[in-house]
Protein backbone atom coordinates (compact mmCIF):
# COMPACT_ATOMS: atom_id res chain seq x y z
CA UNK A 1 0.00 0.00 0.00
CA UNK A 2 2.03 3.14 -1.13
CA UNK A 3 -0.55 5.66 0.27
CA UNK A 4 -2.45 5.77 2.90
CA UNK A 5 -4.49 9.36 2.59
CA UNK A 6 -8.03 8.22 3.53
CA UNK A 7 -10.90 9.00 1.61
CA UNK A 8 -14.68 7.84 1.82
CA UNK A 9 -14.11 5.25 -1.25
CA UNK A 10 -11.19 3.44 0.89
CA UNK A 11 -12.25 2.91 4.26
CA UNK A 12 -13.87 -0.62 3.61
CA UNK A 13 -10.84 -1.60 3.54
CA UNK A 14 -8.73 0.06 6.57
CA UNK A 15 -7.41 -1.81 9.37
CA UNK A 16 -7.63 0.46 12.84
CA UNK A 17 -6.15 -0.49 16.33
CA UNK A 18 -6.97 1.64 18.89
CA UNK A 19 -4.93 1.62 22.78
CA UNK A 20 -5.77 3.44 25.90
CA UNK A 21 -4.00 4.81 28.23
CA UNK A 22 -5.33 6.11 31.71
CA UNK A 23 -8.77 6.39 33.54
CA UNK A 24 -12.28 5.44 32.95
CA UNK A 25 -13.18 8.12 30.85
CA UNK A 26 -10.36 7.55 28.28
CA UNK A 27 -12.05 3.66 27.84
CA UNK A 28 -15.31 5.46 27.39
CA UNK A 29 -14.10 8.44 25.08
CA UNK A 30 -12.13 5.34 23.24
CA UNK A 31 -14.94 3.09 22.98
CA UNK A 32 -16.88 6.19 21.15
CA UNK A 33 -14.25 6.86 18.87
CA UNK A 34 -13.62 3.31 17.63
CA UNK A 35 -17.52 3.02 17.01
CA UNK A 36 -17.31 6.43 14.88
CA UNK A 37 -14.26 4.08 13.23
CA UNK A 38 -16.78 0.66 12.41
CA UNK A 39 -19.79 2.42 11.14
CA UNK A 40 -17.33 4.28 8.61
CA UNK A 41 -16.76 0.53 7.09
CA UNK A 42 -12.90 0.15 9.56
CA UNK A 43 -12.19 -3.53 10.48
CA UNK A 44 -11.14 -2.72 14.29
CA UNK A 45 -8.33 -5.18 14.97
CA UNK A 46 -5.80 -5.31 18.06
CA UNK A 47 -2.98 -2.64 18.71
CA UNK A 48 -0.40 -5.22 18.93
CA UNK A 49 -1.51 -6.95 14.97
CA UNK A 50 -1.04 -5.24 11.18
CA UNK A 51 -2.55 -2.39 11.09
CA UNK A 52 -2.93 0.29 8.76
CA UNK A 53 -3.99 3.28 11.22
CA UNK A 54 -2.98 3.23 15.06
CA UNK A 55 -4.96 5.32 17.22
CA UNK A 56 -3.42 6.06 20.57
CA UNK A 57 -5.63 7.78 23.38
CA UNK A 58 -2.48 8.79 25.60
CA UNK A 59 -2.83 9.75 29.43
CA UNK A 60 -0.61 12.69 31.43
CA UNK A 61 -1.18 12.18 34.84
CA UNK A 62 2.03 11.49 35.59
CA UNK A 63 5.73 11.56 34.02
CA UNK A 64 5.23 7.78 33.07
CA UNK A 65 2.30 7.75 31.81
CA UNK A 66 3.89 9.89 29.17
CA UNK A 67 7.38 7.73 28.91
CA UNK A 68 4.39 4.96 28.24
CA UNK A 69 3.00 6.69 25.26
CA UNK A 70 6.08 7.50 23.58
CA UNK A 71 7.24 3.68 24.15
CA UNK A 72 3.88 2.23 22.60
CA UNK A 73 4.48 4.99 19.27
CA UNK A 74 7.90 3.66 18.85
CA UNK A 75 6.43 -0.20 19.02
CA UNK A 76 3.63 0.63 16.47
CA UNK A 77 6.68 2.17 14.07
CA UNK A 78 8.62 -0.89 14.49
CA UNK A 79 5.48 -3.39 14.06
CA UNK A 80 4.21 -1.86 11.07
CA UNK A 81 6.49 0.84 9.23
CA UNK A 82 4.13 1.93 6.64
CA UNK A 83 1.16 2.43 9.05
CA UNK A 84 0.05 5.45 10.28
CA UNK A 85 -0.05 6.63 13.69
CA UNK A 86 -2.78 9.57 15.44
CA UNK A 87 -2.14 10.48 18.77
CA UNK A 88 -4.81 11.60 20.93
CA UNK A 89 -5.95 12.56 24.83
CA UNK A 90 -4.85 14.72 27.30
CA UNK A 91 -0.34 14.06 26.71
CA UNK A 92 -1.60 15.39 22.98
CA UNK A 93 -3.13 18.66 24.18
CA UNK A 94 -0.37 19.17 26.41
CA UNK A 95 2.65 18.60 24.85
CA UNK A 96 2.33 18.26 21.30
CA UNK A 97 5.21 19.18 19.93
CA UNK A 98 7.40 16.76 21.44
CA UNK A 99 4.73 13.74 20.01
CA UNK A 100 5.16 15.31 16.58
CA UNK A 101 9.10 14.77 17.08
CA UNK A 102 8.40 11.04 17.67
CA UNK A 103 9.04 9.34 14.23
CA UNK A 104 5.68 7.87 12.55
CA UNK A 105 3.70 9.94 14.04
CA UNK A 106 0.89 11.30 11.30
CA UNK A 107 -1.47 13.28 13.55
CA UNK A 108 -1.67 15.45 16.47
CA UNK A 109 -5.34 15.60 18.30
CA UNK A 110 -5.94 17.74 21.38
CA UNK A 111 -9.17 18.19 23.66
CA UNK A 112 -11.27 19.75 20.77
CA UNK A 113 -9.88 17.66 17.97
CA UNK A 114 -10.35 14.13 18.93
CA UNK A 115 -13.57 13.41 18.01
CA UNK A 116 -13.40 14.54 14.44
CA UNK A 117 -10.25 12.53 14.38
CA UNK A 118 -12.37 11.14 11.18
CA UNK A 119 -12.72 14.41 9.33
CA UNK A 120 -9.05 15.35 9.87
CA UNK A 121 -7.91 11.43 8.59
CA UNK A 122 -9.94 11.96 5.18
CA UNK A 123 -7.85 15.12 4.14
CA UNK A 124 -4.39 13.96 5.32
CA UNK A 125 -1.46 13.10 3.40
CA UNK A 126 0.22 10.96 5.29
CA UNK A 127 3.70 10.74 3.32
CA UNK A 128 3.95 14.41 4.22
CA UNK A 129 4.85 16.50 7.90
CA UNK A 130 3.19 15.64 10.87
CA UNK A 131 -0.21 17.35 11.41
CA UNK A 132 -1.10 18.98 14.63
CA UNK A 133 -4.89 20.56 16.08
CA UNK A 134 -4.82 21.51 18.87
CA UNK A 135 -6.99 24.49 20.27
CA UNK A 136 -5.93 26.58 23.35
CA UNK A 137 -7.57 24.82 26.24
CA UNK A 138 -9.83 28.12 27.31
CA UNK A 139 -11.38 27.77 24.31
CA UNK A 140 -12.41 24.30 24.70
CA UNK A 141 -16.33 23.83 25.70
CA UNK A 142 -18.08 21.38 24.39
CA UNK A 143 -19.15 18.21 25.71
CA UNK A 144 -18.81 15.18 23.89
CA UNK A 145 -20.77 12.31 24.97
CA UNK A 146 -19.09 8.75 25.41
CA UNK A 147 -19.80 5.35 26.88
CA UNK A 148 -17.53 2.12 26.47
CA UNK A 149 -18.82 -0.72 24.90
CA UNK A 150 -16.66 -3.07 24.41
CA UNK A 151 -17.03 -5.60 27.44
CA UNK A 152 -21.01 -6.07 27.34
CA UNK A 153 -21.37 -6.79 31.21
CA UNK A 154 -20.44 -3.10 32.10
CA UNK A 155 -20.42 0.68 30.69
CA UNK A 156 -18.33 3.22 31.46
CA UNK A 157 -20.77 6.29 30.86
CA UNK A 158 -19.06 9.78 30.47
CA UNK A 159 -21.03 12.17 32.16
CA UNK A 160 -18.46 15.36 32.89
CA UNK A 161 -15.71 16.55 31.43
CA UNK A 162 -12.75 19.41 32.84
CA UNK A 163 -12.38 21.09 36.03
CA UNK A 164 -12.33 23.89 37.62
CA UNK A 165 -10.42 23.28 40.67
CA UNK A 166 -6.32 24.14 40.63
CA UNK A 167 -5.05 21.38 42.92
CA UNK A 168 -1.28 22.75 42.84
CA UNK A 169 0.20 19.44 41.38
CA UNK A 170 -2.25 18.73 38.55
CA UNK A 171 -2.39 18.83 35.08
CA UNK A 172 -6.36 17.93 34.05
CA UNK A 173 -7.64 21.71 33.91
CA UNK A 174 -4.72 22.36 31.18
CA UNK A 175 -5.59 18.88 29.41
CA UNK A 176 -9.43 19.37 29.83
CA UNK A 177 -10.55 22.43 30.15
CA UNK A 178 -12.93 23.91 32.29
CA UNK A 179 -16.07 21.06 33.59
CA UNK A 180 -18.81 20.99 31.37
CA UNK A 181 -21.71 18.42 30.85
CA UNK A 182 -25.03 17.85 29.34
CA UNK A 183 -28.17 18.33 30.50
CA UNK A 184 -29.93 15.52 32.94
CA UNK A 185 -31.96 14.89 29.97
CA UNK A 186 -29.45 14.39 27.32
CA UNK A 187 -27.48 12.25 29.86
CA UNK A 188 -30.46 10.21 30.06
CA UNK A 189 -30.77 9.62 26.41
CA UNK A 190 -27.10 8.52 26.02
CA UNK A 191 -27.70 5.72 29.00
CA UNK A 192 -30.55 4.28 27.15
CA UNK A 193 -28.53 3.78 24.31
CA UNK A 194 -26.78 1.85 26.47
CA UNK A 195 -30.09 -0.22 27.71
CA UNK A 196 -30.73 -1.43 24.94
CA UNK A 197 -27.44 -3.91 25.12
CA UNK A 198 -26.70 -6.07 27.26
CA UNK A 199 -24.91 -3.94 30.17
CA UNK A 200 -25.70 -5.01 33.36
CA UNK A 201 -23.99 -1.99 35.40
CA UNK A 202 -23.15 1.34 34.18
CA UNK A 203 -19.98 3.36 35.90
CA UNK A 204 -20.81 6.82 36.20
CA UNK A 205 -17.08 8.53 34.98
CA UNK A 206 -15.78 11.84 34.49
CA UNK A 207 -13.16 14.49 35.93
CA UNK A 208 -15.16 16.04 38.55
CA UNK A 209 -18.08 13.84 38.07
CA UNK A 210 -19.69 15.94 41.72
CA UNK A 211 -19.51 19.12 40.39
CA UNK A 212 -22.39 18.14 37.39
CA UNK A 213 -24.57 21.21 36.63
CA UNK A 214 -21.58 23.33 38.01
CA UNK A 215 -24.24 24.90 40.78
CA UNK A 216 -26.52 25.65 38.15
CA UNK A 217 -30.41 24.41 38.39
CA UNK A 218 -29.31 21.03 38.06
CA UNK A 219 -26.70 18.91 39.96
CA UNK A 220 -25.49 15.33 40.52
CA UNK A 221 -27.60 14.69 43.15
CA UNK A 222 -30.71 15.58 41.01
CA UNK A 223 -28.81 13.22 37.75
CA UNK A 224 -28.41 9.76 40.59
CA UNK A 225 -32.41 10.50 41.52
CA UNK A 226 -33.47 10.04 37.55
CA UNK A 227 -30.72 7.00 37.00
CA UNK A 228 -32.20 4.92 39.73
CA UNK A 229 -35.61 4.92 37.22
CA UNK A 230 -33.97 4.03 34.11
CA UNK A 231 -35.40 0.94 32.64
CA UNK A 232 -32.72 -1.83 31.25
CA UNK A 233 -29.46 -1.87 33.66
CA UNK A 234 -29.65 -2.90 36.93
CA UNK A 235 -26.53 -1.59 38.81
CA UNK A 236 -25.03 2.08 38.89
CA UNK A 237 -21.43 2.81 40.41
CA UNK A 238 -19.96 6.24 41.22
CA UNK A 239 -16.43 6.19 39.72
CA UNK A 240 -14.98 8.79 42.41
CA UNK A 241 -16.48 11.79 43.78
CA UNK A 242 -14.49 14.58 45.71
CA UNK A 243 -15.37 14.65 49.58
CA UNK A 244 -16.48 18.27 49.50
CA UNK A 245 -19.21 17.19 46.75
CA UNK A 246 -20.33 14.01 48.22
CA UNK A 247 -23.43 15.73 50.40
CA UNK A 248 -25.05 13.96 53.18
CA UNK A 249 -28.28 13.52 50.45
CA UNK A 250 -26.33 11.96 47.83
CA UNK A 251 -25.06 9.40 50.78
CA UNK A 252 -28.66 9.20 51.88
CA UNK A 253 -30.15 8.69 48.55
CA UNK A 254 -27.57 5.61 47.58
CA UNK A 255 -27.83 3.94 50.83
CA UNK A 256 -31.26 3.52 50.33
CA UNK A 257 -31.44 3.05 46.35
CA UNK A 258 -32.33 0.01 44.69
CA UNK A 259 -29.47 0.37 41.75
CA UNK A 260 -26.66 2.86 42.96
CA UNK A 261 -23.73 0.70 44.65
CA UNK A 262 -22.69 0.52 48.21
CA UNK A 263 -19.27 2.05 46.97
CA UNK A 264 -17.36 4.88 47.21
CA UNK A 265 -14.61 6.24 45.83
CA UNK A 266 -13.04 9.44 47.37
CA UNK A 267 -9.88 10.99 46.54
CA UNK A 268 -8.12 12.00 49.92
CA UNK A 269 -4.99 12.88 48.60
CA UNK A 270 -3.05 13.44 52.44
CA UNK A 271 -3.85 13.46 56.03
CA UNK A 272 -2.17 16.49 56.89
CA UNK A 273 -4.44 19.36 57.17
CA UNK A 274 -0.39 21.25 56.18
CA UNK A 275 -0.39 19.27 52.70
CA UNK A 276 -3.92 19.49 52.20
CA UNK A 277 -3.44 23.72 52.19
CA UNK A 278 -0.14 23.04 49.74
CA UNK A 279 -2.02 20.90 47.00
CA UNK A 280 -4.83 23.01 47.29
CA UNK A 281 -7.43 20.71 47.90
CA UNK A 282 -10.64 22.07 49.48
CA UNK A 283 -11.39 20.48 52.34
CA UNK A 284 -9.38 19.59 55.59
CA UNK A 285 -9.52 15.91 56.93
CA UNK A 286 -12.01 16.50 58.99
CA UNK A 287 -14.20 16.85 56.48
CA UNK A 288 -13.02 14.01 54.72
CA UNK A 289 -13.60 11.99 58.43
CA UNK A 290 -16.94 12.99 58.60
CA UNK A 291 -17.84 11.78 55.04
CA UNK A 292 -16.46 8.21 55.84
CA UNK A 293 -18.11 8.57 59.60
CA UNK A 294 -21.71 9.51 57.74
CA UNK A 295 -21.45 6.75 54.85
CA UNK A 296 -20.62 3.96 57.40
CA UNK A 297 -23.44 5.23 59.69
CA UNK A 298 -26.16 4.70 56.87
CA UNK A 299 -25.03 1.46 55.48
CA UNK A 300 -21.76 -0.04 57.45
CA UNK A 301 -21.71 -2.79 54.27
CA UNK A 302 -20.37 0.11 51.93
CA UNK A 303 -17.14 -0.37 50.52
CA UNK A 304 -15.33 2.69 50.46
CA UNK A 305 -12.04 3.65 48.25
CA UNK A 306 -9.53 6.04 48.82
CA UNK A 307 -6.81 7.96 46.51
CA UNK A 308 -3.95 9.08 48.64
CA UNK A 309 -0.04 10.77 47.08
CA UNK A 310 2.80 10.25 49.06
CA UNK A 311 6.07 12.46 47.79
CA UNK A 312 4.40 15.64 47.86
CA UNK A 313 6.90 18.76 47.75
CA UNK A 314 7.38 19.45 51.30
CA UNK A 315 6.14 16.35 53.06
CA UNK A 316 8.27 15.75 55.84
CA UNK A 317 8.14 12.04 57.64
CA UNK A 318 5.59 13.67 60.51
CA UNK A 319 3.18 15.03 57.62
CA UNK A 320 3.19 11.05 56.13
CA UNK A 321 3.09 9.40 59.26
CA UNK A 322 0.00 11.84 60.03
CA UNK A 323 -1.34 10.53 56.85
CA UNK A 324 -0.50 6.81 57.43
CA UNK A 325 -2.33 6.98 60.95
CA UNK A 326 -5.45 8.99 59.70
CA UNK A 327 -5.76 6.67 56.96
CA UNK A 328 -4.78 3.68 59.48
CA UNK A 329 -7.71 4.88 61.81
CA UNK A 330 -10.41 5.16 59.20
CA UNK A 331 -13.10 2.93 58.53
CA UNK A 332 -11.77 2.18 55.00
CA UNK A 333 -11.83 -0.60 52.45
CA UNK A 334 -8.94 -0.20 50.20
CA UNK A 335 -6.40 2.82 48.81
CA UNK A 336 -5.01 3.58 45.77
CA UNK A 337 -1.43 4.81 45.95
CA UNK A 338 -0.11 7.27 43.74
CA UNK A 339 3.57 8.40 44.23
CA UNK A 340 3.84 12.19 43.40
CA UNK A 341 5.06 12.99 39.88
CA UNK A 342 6.37 15.96 39.08
CA UNK A 343 4.55 17.96 36.26
CA UNK A 344 5.50 20.49 34.31
CA UNK A 345 3.90 24.01 34.72
CA UNK A 346 2.01 22.73 37.44
CA UNK A 347 2.54 25.13 41.00
CA UNK A 348 3.89 22.10 42.87
CA UNK A 349 6.96 21.87 41.11
CA UNK A 350 8.12 25.45 42.36
CA UNK A 351 6.81 24.38 45.79
CA UNK A 352 9.09 22.94 49.09
CA UNK A 353 11.77 20.19 49.21
CA UNK A 354 11.86 17.53 46.80
CA UNK A 355 11.10 14.27 48.65
CA UNK A 356 13.32 11.85 47.39
CA UNK A 357 12.53 9.02 45.45
CA UNK A 358 14.05 6.26 47.74
CA UNK A 359 11.05 8.08 50.50
CA UNK A 360 8.54 8.10 47.79
CA UNK A 361 9.16 4.61 47.04
CA UNK A 362 9.65 3.43 51.06
CA UNK A 363 6.32 5.61 51.77
CA UNK A 364 4.47 4.11 49.19
CA UNK A 365 5.16 0.56 50.15
CA UNK A 366 4.20 1.05 53.78
CA UNK A 367 0.42 2.15 52.54
CA UNK A 368 0.43 -0.57 49.90
CA UNK A 369 0.78 -2.65 52.80
CA UNK A 370 -2.03 -0.45 54.91
CA UNK A 371 -3.79 -1.39 51.75
CA UNK A 372 -3.99 -5.11 51.74
CA UNK A 373 -4.58 -5.32 55.67
CA UNK A 374 -7.50 -2.84 55.10
CA UNK A 375 -9.02 -4.92 52.64
CA UNK A 376 -8.55 -8.00 54.15
CA UNK A 377 -10.24 -6.66 57.02
CA UNK A 378 -13.16 -5.04 55.32
CA UNK A 379 -13.67 -8.56 53.20
CA UNK A 380 -13.30 -10.34 56.74
CA UNK A 381 -16.53 -8.99 57.70
CA UNK A 382 -18.87 -11.12 54.66
CA UNK A 383 -17.40 -14.34 55.71
CA UNK A 384 -20.23 -16.89 55.93
CA UNK A 385 -22.51 -13.95 54.27
CA UNK A 386 -24.45 -13.80 50.71
CA UNK A 387 -23.72 -11.28 48.53
CA UNK A 388 -25.10 -10.36 44.55
CA UNK A 389 -22.12 -10.74 42.21
CA UNK A 390 -22.46 -9.80 38.73
CA UNK A 391 -20.14 -12.57 36.54
CA UNK A 392 -18.19 -10.98 34.27
CA UNK A 393 -15.46 -13.67 32.58
CA UNK A 394 -13.92 -16.88 32.96
CA UNK A 395 -10.21 -16.42 34.37
CA UNK A 396 -8.04 -20.21 34.83
CA UNK A 397 -10.74 -21.86 35.06
CA UNK A 398 -12.92 -19.68 37.90
CA UNK A 399 -15.57 -17.51 37.34
CA UNK A 400 -15.46 -14.38 38.69
CA UNK A 401 -17.20 -10.77 39.23
CA UNK A 402 -18.09 -8.15 41.60
CA UNK A 403 -20.41 -8.03 44.87
CA UNK A 404 -22.70 -5.25 45.02
CA UNK A 405 -20.08 -3.90 47.43
CA UNK A 406 -17.40 -3.89 45.09
CA UNK A 407 -15.34 -7.33 46.36
CA UNK A 408 -13.75 -9.41 43.52
CA UNK A 409 -15.48 -13.26 44.02
CA UNK A 410 -13.81 -16.33 42.09
CA UNK A 411 -15.24 -19.45 42.56
CA UNK A 412 -16.58 -22.70 40.01
CA UNK A 413 -19.42 -22.49 37.32
CA UNK A 414 -19.73 -22.37 33.65
CA UNK A 415 -19.78 -19.61 31.16
CA UNK A 416 -23.45 -19.31 31.24
CA UNK A 417 -23.54 -17.39 34.41
CA UNK A 418 -21.41 -14.63 32.27
CA UNK A 419 -23.59 -11.34 32.56
CA UNK A 420 -25.91 -12.46 35.38
CA UNK A 421 -26.56 -11.83 38.89
CA UNK A 422 -26.53 -14.18 41.47
CA UNK A 423 -26.58 -14.62 45.04
CA UNK A 424 -23.40 -16.11 46.25
CA UNK A 425 -22.16 -17.38 49.56
CA UNK A 426 -18.34 -16.12 51.06
CA UNK A 427 -17.11 -18.87 51.70
CA UNK A 428 -12.86 -17.76 51.70
CA UNK A 429 -11.00 -14.49 52.05
CA UNK A 430 -8.20 -14.51 49.95
CA UNK A 431 -6.97 -10.81 50.70
CA UNK A 432 -7.66 -10.13 46.89
CA UNK A 433 -10.71 -11.69 46.35
CA UNK A 434 -13.04 -14.12 48.38
CA UNK A 435 -13.91 -18.06 46.83
CA UNK A 436 -17.59 -18.15 46.30
CA UNK A 437 -20.12 -21.04 46.10
CA UNK A 438 -23.36 -20.99 44.66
Amino acid sequence: MNTLALNKMSTQTKRVAFHTLGCKLNFSETATISRDFLRHGFEQVNYKDEVDIYVLNTCSVTENADKEARKLIRQAKRKNPNASIAVIGCYAQLKPEEIKSIDGVSVVLGAEEKFNLLNHLDSLDFQGETKVFQSEIDKVHTFSPSYSSSERIRSFLKIQDGCDYTCSFCTIPMARGISRNNSIKKTLSIAKEVAKTQTKEIVLTGVNIGDFGQGGDESFYDLIQEFETLDGIDRFRISSIEPNLLTDEIIEFCANSEKLMPHFHIPLQSGSDKILAQMRRRYKRSLFEDRVRKIKSVNPDTCIGVDVIVGFPGETNDDFLETYHFLNELDISYLHVFTYSERPNTEAVKMGEVVSKEKRAERSKMLHILSNKKQRYFQDQFIGQNRLVLFENMKNGKIQGHTDNYMKVKMDGEKNLINTIQSVSLIKNEGDYFHGML
